[in-house]
């Protein structure tokens, strides 16, 4: 049965507590979106050092929509998050088969560092999202250094916005050619349409409107639980 995650796009950490304070009884896992309004055009809450402060048993997973992820990575690997899935759009290459090597300090002389294996070292799962224009060839000289992927079905950056029907077959491809890959499936999902998106086999679901602009928001998220069940 697929997985239910409430994505939180907080504009600071007090709308981050209040909502994973919302949801904490009804999921396991939340995702936060930090974003830096250059990658996407909003800008959110981006502070991981907050997360010192929230006391919480919910698995956080960070998706971050920022130009220069490996910038601002050393701050999510000593934050809270188990998870942290960065955007293949944003990364500058990939190398000899290896994800995103970067120089450790700008300069020559200095030895190139992996970002799977840098995430990996610090005990965190290491997600790649793709958007709806790009292939999941992308992915090809590194799927099996990843955890996860994750598919945007809607431009990345706002809730609210409008489920993009080009996402299933893109599941349907991926489940095909790597069968045991984890794919999460973010955008614009409601009880309208996660039937479509578990038939074609995603693993989690991250939906925001659908449960925060809801009236109840745990019966929000039980709905689509029991939508994941029957199919």
């Amino acid at each position: 049965m697929p997985e239910i995650i409430p994505v939180i796009i907080p504009k600071d950490f007090k709308e981050l507590e209040e909502k994973i304070r919302l949801v904490e009884s009804y999921v396991k896992t939340v995702q936060i979106d930090a974003m830096d309004g250059i990658f996407s055009s909003n800008t959110t809450w981006n502070t991981p050092d907050d997360l010192e402060k929230l006391e919480t048993s919910l698995i956080l997973e960070a998706h971050l929509m920022i130009e220069n992820p490996h910038r601002a990575l050393n701050e999510w690997l000593i934050s809270k998050v188990k998870r942290i899935i960065l955007h293949w759009e944003a990364m500058e290459k990939i190398h000899n088969h290896e994800l995103l090597p970067y120089k450790t300090q700008v300069g020559a002389g200095f030895p190139a560092v992996n970002l799977a294996e840098e995430i990996h070292k610090n005990n965190k799962e290491f997600g790649v999202a793709l958007n709806l224009e790009t292939p999941i060839s992308a992915l090809d000289n590194f799927i099996n250094d990843i955890d996860l992927v994750l598919l945007m079905s809607v431009p990345p950056g706002r809730s609210g916005q409008k489920f993009d029907e080009r996402v299933v077959p893109k599941i349907i491809a991926l489940r095909q050619k790597y069968p045991d890959v984890k794919i999460e499936v973010d955008g614009g999902i409601n009880s309208q349409n996660i039937a479509k998106l578990v038939v074609a086999g995603a693993d989690f679901l991250v939906a925001g409107s659908a449960i925060f602009d809801s009236k109840d928001v745990g019966e929000a998220i039980e709905e689509l639980k029991i939508l994941t069940t029957k199919y």
